[in-house]
């Protein structure tokens, strides 16, 4: 019998801590929210179990990434089945979300680009539009160079030279540039086989899956910014662009 309290570490802003969380309630299981950006101290305790990122679910000195749900119900005992899009569908909806997400980042205004995106979380307007394609340059490092530390390319700094909305579009373009020549050279457009990752072996078709989402929900972000700014986004991505997409329902928490 479990007796240890199931704790969700978390930081706002961080889209698969959003999805893990839903995902318990979903599924009836209570748990102890640590939002590390509120209590700093808890890092440490992450740090003494040797985890360097969020989100994690723990049980006492045992513990999960939450960056694949199939994990986290394995970790609880449940069985839990998961409706994904094939990989083709994916990389057409990913590639839609890119595009789009250039279109974004030149409306942004160049005066609020180092404003904070969103309370609770010290990552600026240009750090986030930027991020959408950081998700996409960490997953070519892994399946081009087997590069395992996602986390190091996504959460770092841009490149100091993309400073405006001009620079962060042609940072994007260039990504997604990548993104197509990956896909025209793959050979299993199944996505068949596995990749190491540092959240461990997963198959490839779920971590093409994960990019997409991840690309995506920082794509709503960052449209939801523009309204906020009262600027109106130019082909707005909608339900139809996300369609099957399991994207958190929650935008930032």
């Amino acid at each position: 019998m479990q007796t240890e309290t199931l704790k969700v570490y978390w930081r706002p802003g961080c889209s698969s801590c959003v999805r893990v969380k839903e995902f318990l309630t979903k599924l009836g299981v209570d748990y102890e929210s640590v939002n590390v950006s509120a209590r700093p101290e808890a890092m440490n305790e992450l740090l003494e179990l040797g985890v360097r990122t969020v989100p994690v679910v723990s049980r006492g000195r045992d513990y999960v990434f939450a960056q694949e749900l199939a994990d986290v119900s394995k970790f609880l005992g449940k069985a839990v089945a998961f409706d994904r899009l094939p990989a083709p569908t994916l990389v057409e909806r990913w590639l839609n979300v890119l595009h789009a997400a250039q279109r974004h980042a030149r409306q942004i205004p160049a005066d609020k680009l180092e404003r904070r995106a969103t309370e609770g979380r010290d990552r600026s307007i240009r750090d986030l539009a930027c991020h959408v394609y950081q998700v996409a340059e960490a997953f070519l490092k892994l399946v081009e160079e087997g590069y395992e530390h996602l986390p190091t390319i996504y959460n770092a700094p841009p490149p100091a030279s993309v400073r405006t909305p001009a620079a962060i579009a042609a940072f994007g373009a260039g990504i997604t540039a990548g993104v197509e020549r990956w896909w025209t050279g793959v050979a299993d457009k199944s996505c068949g086989g596995t990749v190491k990752t540092y959240y461990g072996v997963q198959p490839l078709h779920h971590v093409l899956e994960r990019s997409t989402w991840h690309s995506a929900q920082h794509a709503r972000q960052i449209q939801v910014v523009l309204e906020e700014l009262g600027v109106r986004p130019q082909g707005p991505l909608t339900e139809k662009d996300y369609a099957g997409l399991p994207l958190p329902a929650g935008l930032w928490e």
